[in-house]
């Protein structure tokens, strides 16, 4: 099965697991605070990308030396589900932020975990791989970080004006808060800073691509009104040379006209610039258009 933009882009992230300590402790905390469940009793966090599969345990090893309850089979298709659910782990985990597993738990982000720029960075990093997802450029441009925690959203909101000098844009869709972004330079600029760059290079490919194509388009466009302008010109000026020519007019008429009515009728397809080169001696452009403006004046006047 074909990988989606937003799975590549997941797999470009995970290519390096943080060397610091505090680092991998920031972007475990991204993780939990955006992944399906995360209590007292139990941590969960589904996944489909395989890459996220290989650096979670090792993750959470790093950060926390505590391993899953539950992991997924390594022939496991479609989602994959992560499980801790042992007490005194989920204790250790909750310690390291800050939080009291016996207290009724209002998650927040804890400000001191991603004091560093790194750990910023860090942090975000794990929201996305377990919350996150970005749309194919060719399609749109949209990415977003989805969490249950309207608190969680809020403060990453704040984190990400912090980071990247802009904010998302803040909604809720079924129950949860979603972040998100769909300036196309701006989406750019977050995955450079999520070590995605790959995938930044191919937001800007697809615009450019996208500017380049609506631009020929519009050059077509802009042609065949031209064009059609051109022809329908033209087919006014041989209806009114043939009209002069019927009524005995066109021969009693000044050698100029003559040459150009001549000139226009048997070439009908030819531009004014053309036509202006066929006259002897050759004339302007203007000079050619106000010859055949008279024919045509002339043939309505016959009418009359």
């Amino acid at each position: 099965m074909a990988i989606s933009f937003s799975g590549n882009t997941k797999a470009e992230i995970c290519r390096y697991i943080p060397a610091k300590h505090c680092c991998a402790l920031a972007e475990c905390f991204g993780i939990l605070l955006f992944c399906n469940t995360f209590r007292t009793d139990c941590i969960r966090i589904i996944t489909e990308s395989r890459e996220f599969t290989g650096i979670l345990p090792k993750l959470f090893k790093k950060a926390f030396g505590v391993d899953f309850d539950q992991t997924p089979s390594e022939d496991t298709q479609g989602k994959m589900n992560f499980q801790i659910t042992a007490p005194e782990k989920i204790h250790r985990i909750m310690d390291a932020y800050g939080f009291d597993a016996r207290d009724t738990l209002s998650l927040h982000i804890n400000l001191p975990i991603v004091e560093e720029d790194c750990c910023k960075a860090a942090f975000l990093k794990g929201a996305f791989l377990a919350g996150g997802s970005v749309t194919d450029p060719v399609k749109g441009y949209h990415i977003e970080l989805t969490t249950t925690h309207g608190s969680v959203a809020r403060e990453c909101n704040s984190l990400i004006q912090e980071a990247l000098g802009f904010q998302p844009k803040l909604a809720t869709r079924g129950g949860n808060c979603v972040l998100y972004i769909k300036q196309s330079d701006l989406i750019s600029d977050c995955l450079t800073y999520l070590g995605a760059p790959v995938a930044a290079m191919g937001i800007m490919e697809a615009k450019l691509e996208k500017e380049l194509n609506n631009k020929v388009n519009r050059r077509c466009n802009c042609d065949d009104a031209n064009t059609s302008k051109v022809v329908e010109a033209a087919q006014e000026q041989i209806s009114a040379i043939r009209a002069l020519k019927e009524r005995g007019v066109l021969s009693n008429l000044p050698v100029k006209l003559q040459q150009a009515a001549i000139a226009r009728e048997n070439n009908p397809e030819v531009s004014l610039s053309e036509l202006a080169a066929m006259m002897e001696p050759p004339i302007s452009k203007p000079a050619m258009n106000h010859r055949l403006q008279k024919l045509v004046q002339m043939a309505q006047e016959e009418k009359l």
